[in-house]
């Protein structure tokens, strides 16, 4: 009989990983433990996902408030800062903007509006329209922005951003000034040290405000990208991609992971003779809709991945061939059609009409938000999540 299911993904469930641990041998373990368990197989062309916090748990790379002033020190000295772009989040950004307080003496917080660039809101964006306001030109003050729109929290969390980052740079003993802006040259009239603390669009920022005539302009991941007093560090990234670990520390994105991943590849053709592809995780790339959240708050979805991963998807929408070449064939001899003609397809569907609708993302965009989505963010405790059949299709 025909196989009937088509890509599974399963979250696997794993040990708490902590510091020094083999993090290959233990995805390695508990993958085939894991198929023994719940009596599956595993093929060639499975994929097997690791949540990149496991990584940088396993490594030890962490960051304390006390390292991340020092490297800002460092590359400001004494100068106002000037914070432009954050996220809203205490999970991603708080423990970082301690690190920067307590470094500086004082800090122009200039926050986009009416939300951050992965979609955290800080007011209704009808609300502007209400107000008669224009974000892409209009700068407002702290003063201004509280008479137009009050005090407001996030729909989710609960919080008034503006309060809680400003309370955050006061305790580190740092002066702060908040102004909200969406051009990132507004800041030059503050400042002209400027730290980029936006994710995808930072290489856009730094490039602008250099050609504005700012003196020095760095971003987030231009800290810690060596080791500062002993810290961790990412060479690639630097802080982008952290995380909350405590209150006075955070876990960086996990470095070296090509060679983990290849490493685990080894691993699970050695126990059972397949070729499988492994590929690191973050977060997914997708949006919310009702709180209008894009989940990719790290700088990217897969810090590293086996070759095998490389690419896009190269696929067919069968709704297509169905309305239109085989239109007048049913049953089985439409089934025949549509496989032979999978099949037979391109190597390059690239601009054909029959690949209209597909998604035309990178693979481990695509599977690795199947993978967080999998893994979810909270206590499943499935760290390790493997995804099955992703590569079939109708004609197989």
């Amino acid at each position: 009989m025909e196989r009937m299911i088509g890509t599974v993904s399963r979250g696997i469930r794993a040990p708490i990983i902590k510091e020094g641990d083999d993090i290959a041998e233990i995805v390695v373990e508990s993958v085939v433990n894991a198929a023994k368990s719940e009596n599956f197989e595993l093929r060639d062309r499975d994929v097997v996902g690791i949540t990149e916090a496991v990584v940088a748990r396993a490594q030890g790379n962490y960051a304390n408030v006390s390292q991340i002033a020092t490297d800002v020190r460092a590359k400001f000295g004494d100068d106002t800062i000037g914070v432009i772009f954050p996220i809203l989040s205490r999970n991603r950004f708080s423990i970082c903007l301690k690190g920067i307080a307590a470094g500086a003496k004082k800090i122009v917080l200039m926050l986009s509006y009416p939300s951050d660039e992965v979609g955290n809101h800080l007011l209704d964006i009808d609300l502007l329209d209400e107000k008669g306001i224009n974000p892409w030109k209009d700068v407002l003050s702290e003063e201004r922005y509280r008479e137009l729109f009050g005090y407001q929290k996030h729909v989710f969390t609960g919080v008034d951003y503006i309060e809680f980052y400003k309370e955050l740079i006061t305790s580190a003993g740092c002066e702060v000034e908040v102004i909200f802006a969406n051009d990132c040259r507004t800041i030059l009239e503050y400042t002209k040290s400027v730290l980029c603390c936006d994710i995808h669009s930072r290489n856009r920022s730094k490039r602008l405000l250099k050609a504005a005539g700012a003196k020095k302009v760095f971003g987030l991941d231009d800290l810690l990208t060596a080791p500062v007093d002993g810290s961790g560090y990412n060479e690639s990234y630097g802080l982008l991609g952290s995380n909350k670990a405590t209150e006075s520390t955070v876990k960086l994105f996990p470095r070296a992971c090509k060679k983990v991943v290849e490493d685990i590849q080894k691993g699970l053709l050695d126990r059972t003779g397949k070729k499988i592809e492994v590929m690191v995780y973050g977060d997914g790339a997708f949006k919310d809709p009702a709180g209008k959240i894009w989940e990719l708050a790290d700088p990217v979805v897969s810090p590293a991945y086996t070759d095998g991963l490389e690419g896009q998807p190269n696929e067919v929408k069968l709704k297509y061939l169905a309305d239109n070449q085989f239109s007048g064939l049913e049953g089985d001899e439409l089934k025949k059609a549509i496989s032979e003609y999978i099949r037979n397809k391109d190597e390059d569907l690239v601009g054909e009409m029959a690949s209209q609708g597909t998604t035309p993302r990178r693979l481990t965009d695509l599977i690795g938000s199947l993978c967080d989505l999998t893994s979810g963010s909270g206590d499943k405790g499935t760290p390790f999540v493997l995804v099955q059949g992703y590569f079939d299709n109708y004609a197989n």
